[in-house]
C-alpha cells in the first residue's frame, strides 16, 4: 500500500528524474571524505565528471558513537567561482528522496548559488544508496494496488489493515536493526557529521518539503552551528499525524479549486464531478492500455494529485480527466505510475518504503479505525475529493508498526541560532502556507524570518518568481536577511 500523499515535492513533480550515483570512495575513517567518480546505477548512467561521490561512515546508533557504523552516500560538485563560501547541503524531501540522484538534475535551478558554494547532497540513512530499505518486491507492490484504501465494508477494512501490517513486517525483515535508527533526529546528527567532513564551521543548508522539518530539527539540536539556512515548502512543525493529513486535505483541495477555476469550472461543481468519477471507479475500475492493469479509485486519485504539484502540469490533468470520463483510464494510470515511481517494465522505486520507515519511527500517534471513522466527516468537509483518502491514511499508514514512534510533533525551537529564511507559498498543495508561519514562529524570535510568495505549486524557489529567487540568493550568497514578513506577488 503506497501512501496516498507525501510531502516530497521534487521527486513527485519530476516523476522519475534519473541521475545515477551509487556512491564512490569511502571516507578515510578520520572524519574526512575521499571523493571519486560516481557510478552508474541500474536506472541511470553516471552523472558527468564534475560530480564526485563518496561514502561517509556514521554511527548506526547515535547513543553509541563508537559502535557499529553505516555508510551514507554523498555527492558533490565544486563551486565554480573564486570567492568560495563553503558547502551548501541540500535535502529534497520525502522523507525518502535520494539527494544523490536528485542533486545533478536540480543543479541548473541553483546555478547562481554554485558560484560560491560547493553543491552537496546525500541519501539519508534508510534511503537509496545509504542502507536503503525495500519492504516489498515489484510483484507484491503491484498486487497491493488492488487494496481499497477507502474501505466501505468489513471485508475491505480487514484487507486494508492486513496489508498495512504486512508492509511493516516486510520493512522489519529488510531493515533489521536499522529500522529503529532512521529518525529525523538521527539524520540531523548525520548532517552535522557531514558538515565536519566537508570542512565547514557552520551548516549552510537548503531544505525542501520534508527537508524543512529536517532543517528545523538540526537547528534545534545544533543552534550555534547554523550558518545560512533556507527552508522552502515548509512542513508544519506543530501538526501531528492527523493535523498533517488535514493540512494536506486543505492544500490539495485549494490547488484543485485553483485548477478548476482556471478551466472555467465552478470549484464545487467540478469537485462533485471528480468525486462522482472516483465513486464509479470504486465499484468498477476502468480499462487501460496496459494489459492486466485497470484504473482503480486509488490510482485515479493518485493520478489527479501529481499534476497539482505544478501549475504547468494542469493541462495534463485536463486531458487525463477527459479521457477517464470517456472510459479510458490510461492517462490517469500513467500519472499515478509517475507518482508511484513505476517504470514501463513494472519496476518500482522505493521512496515510499523509506518514507514510511522514517515517518513511522518519527510519529508516535497511531489513530485506530474507530477514531478515523469519527474523523471522516470532518475530512470530507475539508476536501470532498481527497478527504476520505487522507482520513483513512492516518489509521493505515503506521498500523501495527514493528517500531514505536518517538514524538507527536518535532521540536524546532533554536534560540541563539543565526537567522533562518523560511519560504512559504500561499498556493502550496502538499505543505500548505500556514506551516511556514508556524515554522518561523517556532524557530524563535530573531531566528525565523518569513518570506511569502503568492503563487501556485509545491515550493517557491525556482518556480518563476524573480522576487523569491533574488531574495533567497541575496541571503545565501551575501548574508542579506530580508525583513520578516516580506511578500512576493
Amino acid at each position: 500500500m503506497s501512501r496516498f500523499l507525501r510531502w516530497t515535492a521534487l521527486a513527485a513533480a519530476s516523476a522519475l528524474l534519473a541521475a545515477g550515483c551509487s556512491g564512490g570512495s569511502s571516507g578515510d575513517g578520520k572524519g574526512g571524505l575521499s571523493w571519486g567518480r560516481c557510478k552508474a546505477t541500474a536506472d541511470a548512467p553516471a552523472p558527468s565528471s564534475e560530480w564526485r561521490c563518496a561514502t561517509l561512515r556514521v554511527p548506526l546508533d547515535w547513543s553509541k558513537p563508537d559502535g557499529e557504523t553505516i555508510g551514507l552516500a554523498l555527492i558533490r560538485a565544486k563551486a565554480r567561482g573564486g570567492d568560495r563560501a563553503g558547502s551548501l547541503l541540500f535535502n529534497f524531501g520525502g522523507p525518502g528522496a535520494s539527494g544523490v540522484s536528485m542533486m545533478p538534475s536540480y543543479a541548473p535551478t541553483v546555478s547562481r548559488l554554485r558560484e560560491r558554494y560547493d553543491l552537496v547532497s546525500w541519501d539519508p540513512r534508510g534511503v537509496g544508496a545509504s542502507e536503503g530499505v525495500r519492504c516489498r518486491d515489484d510483484k507484491e507492490i503491484q498486487a497491493a494496488e488492488s487494496v481499497d484504501v477507502t474501505p466501505d465494508t468489513p471485508a475491505e477494512e480487514k484487507a486494508y489493515f492486513a496489508d498495512a501490517a504486512d508492509f511493516g513486517q516486510g520493512c522489519r525483515k529488510d531493515a533489521g536493526e536499522l529500522m529503529a535508527h532512521v529518525s529525523t533526529a538521527d539524520s540531523a546528527r548525520d548532517m552535522d557529521r557531514i558538515r565536519q567532513a566537508v570542512g565547514d564551521d557552520r551548516m549552510n543548508y537548503f531544505g525542501i518539503s520534508y527537508g524543512t522539518e529536517l532543517g528545523g530539527t538540526y537547528a534545534h539540536l545544533f543552534p550555534k552551528r547554523v550558518g545560512r539556512m533556507t527552508l522552502d515548502a515548509v512542513v508544519d512543525p506543530g501538526a501531528d499525524t492527523v493535523g498533517h493529513a488535514k493540512n494536506q486535505a486543505r492544500g490539495f483541495q485549494r490547488a484543485l479549486n485553483g485548477y478548476l477555476k482556471s478551466t472555467g469550472q465552478d470549484p464545487q461543481e467540478g469537485s462533485r464531478k471528480i468525486t462522482a468519477l472516483l465513486r464509479r471507479l470504486d465499484a468498477r475500475p476502468l480499462p487501460t492500455g496496459t494489459p492486466g492493469r485497470k484504473l482503480t479509485q486509488t490510482l485515479a486519485a493518485t493520478g489527479i494529485i501529481l499534476p497539482l504539484y505544478s501549475k504547468d502540469s494542469w493541462p495534463t490533468l485536463t486531458s487525463a480527466l477527459d479521457a477517464a470520463e470517456r472510459g479510458d483510464g490510461s492517462e490517469l494510470l500513467a500519472l499515478a505510475d509517475g507518482y508511484n515511481e513505476r517504470d514501463p517494465s513494472g519496476r518500482y522505486g522505493t521512496t515510499t518504503h523509506s518514507q514510511r520507515v522514517i515517518s513511522c519511527l518519527d510519529d508516535r500517534q497511531r489513530p485506530t479505525a474507530a477514531e478515523t471513522k469519527r474523523l471522516l466527516p470532518e475530512f470530507e468537509r475539508i476536501s470532498p475529493v481527497f478527504g476520505t483518502f487522507l482520513g483513512w491514511d492516518t489509521a493505515g499508514w503506521c498500523h501495527d508498526w514493528p517500531v514505536p514512534g518517538q514524538h507527536d510533533t518535532p521540536e524546532v525551537s533554536a534560540p541563539g541560532a543565526a537567522p533562518v529564511l523560511v519560504v512559504g507559498n500561499t498556493g502550496d498543495p502538499a505543505t500548505p502556507y500556514e506551516g511556514a508561519r508556524r515554522m518561523a514562529d517556532e524557530l524563535g524570535k530573531g531566528v525565523g524570518v518569513l518570506l511569502t510568495w503568492r503563487g501556485e505549486g509545491h515550493g517557491a524557489y525556482g518556480s518563476g518568481s524573480d522576487c523569491v529567487d533574488s531574495t533567497v540568493d541575496a541571503y545565501l550568497l551575501d548574508g542579506s536577511v530580508p525583513k520578516d514578513g516580506k511578500v512576493c506577488s
